[in-house]
């Protein structure tokens, strides 16, 4: 019988989890299928996590995965896409396509590089500006930012990952860099990071933190902060207060869409939590997925 299997290239990053969670879970230390799709929509989501995968581990037993079943851009919502189509230069790091009242859009992180996929992701609007989170999902950044006539930002604090951007964030200060858009300094993960926040709706958190299904709640990847996690703890504690949103959308780990005054707690409880945790030496592994 036909199906589909996971590959030995799977790197445990959680993206195809993300995409298809009742079709993919993991088990010592990789995805693997629990079950083969049934019904179309399952088939979609399935696919969905095809496309997804940096690694293109997701296979079937024969054949090729349909190339009509590409979704991305994926919408999550009337003003955010999510890319696909992860890099393994930004370790299988989540993108976003912020999309603007003008009909233009801003790029959050990047997908793998392709002229064609630059080219499917303005089909429908102009990118005005490749809005990168730090470090570690900078490597493609100068190529979209070029092929598509679009200002490329990142923070001070990472412009060694990134020397030629147009835009330089600086400080620790939010700065608004668009209609509706701030910038917040959020040191801690990298010397860089930063989170978007845009229409008190969508909070763009690159690695600072994100949902965790397994604790069902905003987590903190504490073991595989690169900076400091004091600095992250008092960059929470700093911005907390100043960000209102409904939508957390990370580069690692999974989305979540709450109520604004529920995600308001849950963050206070997080930068409370925060404070707690003291340095460790890196640990893919201990990521609560």
């Amino acid at each position: 019988m036909d199906g589909w299997y996971v590959d030995d290239r799977c790197t445990d990053c959680d993206v195809a989890r993300q995409l298809a969670p009742d079709l993919i879970d993991e088990e010592n230390g990789t995805s693997r299928i629990v079950r083969q799709p049934e019904t179309e929509e399952e088939n979609r989501r399935l696919h969905a996590a095809v496309f997804a995968c940096h690694t293109r581990s997701i296979r079937p037993t024969t054949g090729q995965a349909d190339q009509a079943l590409d979704p991305f851009p994926l919408a999550l919502d009337d003003g955010v896409l999510l890319c696909g189509h992860n890099s393994r230069r930004t370790a299988a790091a989540n993108s976003y396509l912020l999309c603007r009242p003008d009909g233009t859009r801003m790029m959050v992180d990047t997908p793998r590089w392709s002229p064609a996929l630059a080219d499917r992701y303005t089909a429908r609007g102009r990118i005005t500006d490749v809005l990168l989170t730090h470090r570690d999902h900078a490597a493609h950044g100068r190529r979209y930012a070029d092929h598509l006539g679009a200002r490329l930002w990142i923070h001070e604090g990472d412009l060694d990952a990134a020397p030629d951007a147009d835009q330089v964030i600086r400080g620790r200060e939010p700065v608004e860099i668009g209609p509706g858009v701030t910038v917040h300094p959020l040191p801690g993960h990298t010397r860089g990071s930063v989170l978007y926040l845009a229409d008190d709706r969508y909070c763009f958190s690159g690695d600072s933190f994100y949902w965790s299904r397994s604790l069902g709640d905003l987590a903190v990847a504490d073991s595989v902060t690169w900076y400091s996690i004091e600095e992250l703890a008092a960059s929470l504690a700093r911005t907390a207060d100043r960000l209102r949103f409904e939508w957390v959308l990370p580069g690692h780990g999974d989305r979540r869409h709450l109520p604004a005054d529920e995600m308001s707690r849950r963050l206070r409880a997080l930068t409370e939590r925060t404070r707690s945790l003291r340095p460790r030496p890196v640990d893919f592994t201990a990521v609560r997925w």
